[in-house]
């Protein structure tokens, strides 16, 4: 299997290069700032979003939102499945049976000694960065501790979300960034490790298939272990705003942003598909 991030360009070929043979068969999506724009989720996206899924391709949800969100993703959204807390689980709701399937990466003892230092860490960051604030959703999260640096806060962005990522890392933790938050929890799991596991035990499906024959959308640094796995890629054009702090990049980027930029992907392999 050869990735086209193999030979990565300097800057990701447009949208419109995107082979779309072999067929892609389903779509793996980061929420925020991909699938939403400016922190709505506006009809645009979730049209596109509902067409695909009728369309009989699979649709997971792949995000660093908490437990208590990916519930609700899981059960009304038109997705098939969803990776929550950048990896540490993921839920996939069966509609016939009524019935959420919940698993997790770690054990309950395990996570239960996790968040019992979260607060503590809390606050030190809160100490020691000015301006940033435990994210409003923490109370719903069941694996990880989120600090918010740009969605109800304001701060000069990536440089005190960096700070925010070094503390965390000094204390042990595993850290991503997202467009919004810092994510940290205690654990080797991330996006694609998970990803990879829900995809053999619900779908029956090796790296390989999944890798080949899958589209992957996101739009900041913790989603590049996705870029680099899936060989179509897809950044939307967001994605350029981060630099070389993305690494590595997609291979492909739109030239809409954000949730139009999810539109626009999914209307390009449709398009193809029904041409």
């Amino acid at each position: 299997m050869q990735s086209p991030n193999t030979l990565q360009e300097p800057v990701p070929r447009p949208l419109a290069e995107l082979p779309c043979d072999p067929p892609v068969q389903g779509v793996f999506f980061d929420i925020d700032d991909t699938f939403t724009t400016d922190g709505l989720l506006l009809p645009e996206a979730l049209e596109a979003l509902a067409a695909w899924h009728a369309s009989g391709r699979l649709s997971v949800a792949v995000t660093g939102r908490p437990a208590g969100w990916c519930d609700h993703i899981a059960r009304m959204w038109p997705v098939d499945a969803v990776v929550g807390e950048n990896g540490a689980f993921w839920f996939r709701y069966d509609r016939q049976q009524h019935r959420m399937r919940r698993r997790f990466v770690q054990d309950e003892a395990t996570l239960a000694g996790h968040r019992a230092r979260f607060a503590a860490l809390g606050e030190e960051v809160l100490e020691q960065v000015p301006g940033v604030a435990i994210s409003a959703d923490q109370p719903y999260r069941a694996c990880d501790l989120a600090i918010d640096f740009a969605e109800d806060v304001r701060t000069d962005g990536l440089p005190t979300a960096d700070r925010v990522a070094q503390l965390l890392r000094n204390a042990g933790m595993r850290v991503k960034i997202s467009s919004i938050h810092v994510n940290a929890w205690f654990g080797d799991h991330d996006k694609l490790s998970t990803t990879l596991q829900m995809a053999a035990e619900e779908f029956g499906m090796d790296a390989d298939a999944l890798s080949r024959n899958h589209l992957y959308l996101g739009d900041s640094p913790n989603d590049a272990p996705m870029f680099g796995f899936f060989d179509r890629s897809v950044g939307v054009a967001n994605v350029l705003e981060y630099g070389g702090r993305v690494d590595p990049m997609p291979a492909y980027v739109c030239d809409r942003r954000s949730g139009a930029g999810f539109a626009q992907a999914l209307s390009h392999v449709i398009g193809y598909a029904t041409s």
